[in-house]
């Protein structure tokens, strides 16, 4: 990862309605959920949700799956362990540690 692709992650986080948006689909990682589903829980407009959808869809967060006549948004959590290995790769002075060791694994994923 560099620092252009985790500028962008970051940024589509740091919006209230986004974050929300991505907290729910970790907790439904894999499977994910379907936007109608979505829209229910977070109780947001169907073009508002949508929009949110492409900028996490954009930022690499998450992924959309067409299954008949509906789209399915699942996070991309391989995505999120490279972007939390890219922050810590360098914590405890470059000296291994829970979290670089952890983000050392997840980056062999990627």
């Amino acid at each position: 990862m560099n620092a252009t692709s985790a500028i962008t992650r970051l940024a589509a986080l740091a919006q209230e309605t986004r974050l929300a948006l991505f907290r729910l689909l970790v907790e439904a990682a894999p499977a994910g959920l379907c936007a109608g589903d979505i829209q229910v829980r977070l109780g947001v407009a169907g073009p508002t949700l949508s929009f949110h959808l492409k900028e996490l869809v954009h930022a690499g967060l998450a992924q959309a799956r067409p299954e008949g006549r509906f789209i399915y948004y699942a996070a991309n959590l391989k995505a999120v362990d490279a972007l939390v290995s890219y922050l810590t790769d360098n914590c405890c002075g470059g000296r291994p540690c829970a979290p670089a060791r952890r983000s050392a694994r997840a980056g062999a994923l990627a």
